[in-house]
């Protein structure tokens, strides 16, 4: 089996703790079996290794959470990195091609797409293994998970299936197929409707449409080839369709490939699951409702209160209430009103004040203006022992960093030099330069750049070895 995870999201709304560097499933909120904080991506990942799924594992993403997956999951992780979001389709059909150009992999191996941030019970990924043998024992050319509702819900879209199932073959799959699997075509789709329409589909047998797919990759380059995109380019690579990557449909895989698809059939899954996009639902998750400096007394309920800055924050007499803090801000709002959070932070520009990558993390601290237009921003950054920052230049600010705990090696314009506690490095524009931490423990400075424009992007990377 080979599974692509899809990894999106601008990380409005889980605000302040994510950002568009920073997207939900990235934030360590819950607690694993041994009692450690972990993300929805190593939730996730970890169970599809503990499952037993024998399956090779592709993310595709954009370039901006490239490095917070590596952080989480470690360097050897397989990546697609998209050019630009353009929704599901154009990302399945380009993890697609790498597999099939790039990998090499043979036309009739199953490819199971699924989001990155699930969260369900272990019968979840057993019923990805239904999926692979319904493609396998050829008994639809597309095949969807379907979820049990537990409401009418108006968020999703729904899979009316026929009324006949259809059983598997156990063949060596005895753990995971039974007499419970159902399998089903299916016949129609509803996209979001009403509360009514939707209590109407669920007395008809509809489920919900999980997003789940799974086909050979034979079914899938089918369609890529016959895609006007593919028409138009010389030869047919992953590296043509990166290049090309805008002229795909920016449109999702539901719309441009399974409502379209004369072969679909559907295995239900019937157990837990939730979407984890708001704070509402996810605070229901969290085993601690205390994270950070928070102080919470007498007569306040059902709170969750996360503070990721170094100030305290005291909660009195409050319920039912959601308070989150990150250097991106500060969020206090009614876990049900929770649902409209996103409409009000994409009034929000100011830039993201958290990041991570391979080598650790950064959080900015203060960002001014001053009268004569320069601006300074202030940062803590943590490189990890045995990491290093990328050998870089900037075109348009400086930079003055003080190291406050740990000890490593600073490299400008090639020279080398030891730094440890206290001591401060200047870095002029244009300047090549890396941070090492040796160990044992982490590097930790401060670092504050002063320019006209602060951005992100103003890095330009060099080759070095330390």
């Amino acid at each position: 089996m080979n599974i692509i995870l899809l990894s999106g999201g601008s990380g409005r709304r889980l605000w302040p703790l994510s950002n568009d560097t920073r997207s939900k499933q990235f934030l360590k909120l819950l607690k694993n079996d041994r009692g450690d904080f972990e993300s929805m991506v190593q939730r996730v990942y970890g169970q599809i290794k503990k499952a037993g799924i024998k399956a090779d594992i592709t993310i595709a993403t954009g370039a901006s959470q490239v490095d917070s997956i590596k952080n989480q999951l470690g360097d050897m992780v397989d990546i697609v990195i998209e050019p630009e979001r353009r929704d599901t389709f154009p990302a399945i059909a380009l993890a697609c091609t790498y597999l099939a150009y790039e990998k090499n992999l043979d036309d009739d191996e199953v490819i199971l797409v699924l989001p990155v941030d699930p969260y369900a019970d272990m019968e979840y990924f057993n019923t990805l293994v239904q999926m692979e043998e319904a493609v396998l024992q050829d008994v639809a050319d597309l095949v969807l998970m379907g979820i049990k509702p537990n409401s009418p819900s108006t968020k999703y879209g729904y899979i009316v299936p026929a009324k006949e199932t259809i059983s598997l073959q156990n063949n060596m799959n005895e753990k995971y197929i039974s007499e419970k699997t159902t399998i089903q075509k299916v016949e129609r789709f509803t996209e979001k409707p009403s509360e009514e329409a939707a209590n109407l589909l669920i007395s008809h047998g509809a489920v919900w449409n999980g997003g789940v797919f799974a086909f050979r990759l034979r079914y899938l380059m089918n369609i890529i080839k016959s895609h006007r995109i593919s028409v138009e380019l010389k030869h047919l690579s992953y590296k043509e369709i990166q290049k090309n990557y805008k002229l795909l449909n920016k449109i999702s895989f539901d719309y441009e490939v399974v409502e379209r698809a004369s072969s679909v059939a559907m295995v239900l899954y019937d157990g837990y699951w939730k979407d984890m996009g708001t704070w509402n639902m996810l605070s229901e998750e969290m085993k601690e409702n205390y994270i950070g400096r928070v102080t919470i007394g007498e007569e306040t309920r059902n709170t969750t209160v996360i503070n990721e800055l170094s100030i305290p924050i005291i909660a009195l007499g409050v319920k039912d209430l959601v308070i989150a803090a990150s250097p991106d801000g500060i969020l206090i709002t009614d876990k049900i009103k929770s649902t409209s959070l996103k409409a009000y932070v994409d009034q929000i520009s100011e830039r993201p004040m958290y990041g991570e990558g391979i080598w650790g993390e950064y959080r900015a601290y203060d960002y001014h203006q001053y009268s004569d237009s320069i601006k300074s921003l202030t940062k803590h950054l943590t490189i990890k022992a045995g990491q290093s920052i990328a050998y870089q230049a900037h075109r348009i600010r400086e930079e003055i960093c003080t190291i406050v705990s740990g000890c490593g090696e600073i490299v400008i314009d090639g020279a080398i030099k030891r730094v440890g506690r206290g001591d401060v490095i200047s870095i002029a524009r244009g300047q090549k330069h890396a941070m090492k931490a040796h160990g044992p423990g982490d590097l930790h400075y401060i670092e504050v750049q002063i320019g006209m424009e602060l951005e992100e992007g103003d890095c330009e990377g060099y080759e070095w070895e330390w």
